[in-house]
């Protein structure tokens, strides 16, 4: 049975992922800090193992990937998923705080993950696995006012493929998944009028998450020889290609 590590598992685009995957009999790990929330997806599932972990915190993180070892044995896939969308705002209206609040978030619990995921695929026998990032259609099409939600998830490119590259000798695959106008409680508010380029503010057309969370999984299952380096799961008609 293949082991699943999903960061940002308690809510929206992570829980539907960790959800599928235990319904299709994977070993689950769910990393959140809404122990709760954590504890819903988990309940009565022995093949689910919740884990109330900060992303941002090296120690906990180390911590979290310890664990999932030590009940599963190994780790085959880490969706990297938890990240956060700020409120916009333009670049001179945005404190310092906020931008490395979210840098902390989007790419350094990225990083973070990655690492530990990275060192237990490489060390493990048989060795390889899949790491799985969550990025954005924003990395190469922003929205206005999102400078901070955007430089992370372009950065988050820049890890996904340095990951793909590096993880060539032990196995390791890198891909990423690009979502946009997922319905999830992120991004709600897209439904009732988002700004767009133009400056004017309308609603947009939304996709359901279980596609998102069907498209995961199939990047997760595909064989070590083949991997999807990128992919845009988007809903059909957002204004997206031709954005502006």
């Amino acid at each position: 049975m293949a082991v699943l590590v999903v960061t940002g598992a308690s809510s929206g685009i992570g829980r539907a992922v960790a959800e599928r995957a235990l319904a299709q009999g994977w070993q689950v790990a769910l990393l959140a800090r809404r122990v709760t929330l954590l504890d819903e997806v988990a309940a009565g599932c022995p093949e689910a193992l919740a884990l109330p972990c900060d992303v941002t915190d090296e120690v906990a993180v180390k911590a979290a990937f310890s664990a999932v070892v030590a009940r599963f044995g190994r780790i085959d896939v880490l969706f990297n998923n938890a990240g956060s969308f700020p409120k916009g705002a333009l670049i001179d209206e945005v404190s310092l705080e906020e931008w490395r609040g979210t840098l902390d978030v989007n790419l350094t619990g990225m990083f973070l993950c990655a690492r530990a995921a990275f060192g237990q695929m490489r060390a493990q026998t048989p060795q390889g696995g899949r790491i799985i990032n969550n990025g954005s259609i924003a990395a190469t099409t922003p929205r206005p006012g999102s400078v901070c939600y955007t430089a992370s998830k372009h950065a988050v490119t820049g890890l996904t493929k340095t990951l793909a590259l590096d993880g060539r000798p032990f196995g390791i695959a890198a891909g990423q998944i690009d979502t946009g106008n997922v319905r999830t409680e992120l991004a709600a508010r897209m439904q009732s009028g988002v700004q767009q380029a133009d400056g004017s503010i309308r609603p947009e057309p939304m996709m359901e998450v279980a596609e998102v969370a069907a498209a995961v999984l199939h990047m997760a299952s595909l064989p070590q020889g083949a991997n999807v380096l990128r992919m845009t799961v988007m809903a059909t008609t957002m204004p997206f290609v031709g954005r502006g």
